[in-house]
């Protein structure tokens, strides 16, 4: 594998590495742990996890927060030289946000076959949206499964 390419993956796996710890922030305050992160130019422009139950808001999933502190550092809506990073793959408002937001590329540690929108969008709509799955993938899915089996205790 050529050097740029290493180099490149053992970014990515830093990024996602980051994303997973913001996924431990949420299963540390009992929210579903999903985290994500945005960078732009390699270096990282916003973190967050999910705080739906800390808040009380049906919105605050962890790339809709994302999101929203990216553009509020960049003093922009648009997105697009960003790279998102999120543990679990974004549902259906989350997919919306990151249309609107024109980020181009997302890397998804899992797919998420109940709610995870973003591959179907692209699909639907041809949409020009760099989608990558697997960095960390037994990562994300354990701190799932024993987020949900100690809920159902």
């Amino acid at each position: 594998m050529c050097a740029f390419l290493v180099g490149e993956l053992m970014d990515n796996l830093k990024y996602m590495t980051i994303a997973l710890k913001e996924a431990q922030k949420a299963f540390n305050i009992n929210e579903v742990p999903i985290g994500a992160i945005i960078v732009k130019n390699n270096k990282i422009i916003s973190k967050a996890h999910n705080k739906k139950e800390k808040t009380n808001k049906v919105t605050a999933h962890a790339e809709l927060l994302a999101i929203e502190k990216a553009c509020k550092k960049l003093k922009t809506w648009h997105l697009n030289d960003c790279i998102l990073y999120t543990t679990v793959e974004p549902c259906l408002m989350c997919t919306g946000a990151i249309i609107q937001s024109r980020i181009s590329k997302v890397y998804c540690s899992i797919k998420n076959d109940k709610f995870g929108e973003l591959e179907n969008i692209k699909q639907i709509n041809n949409l020009n949206i760099n989608i990558e799955y697997g960095l960390l993938s037994d990562q994300s899915t354990e701190i799932l499964k024993t987020f949900f089996n100690n809920k159902r205790k």
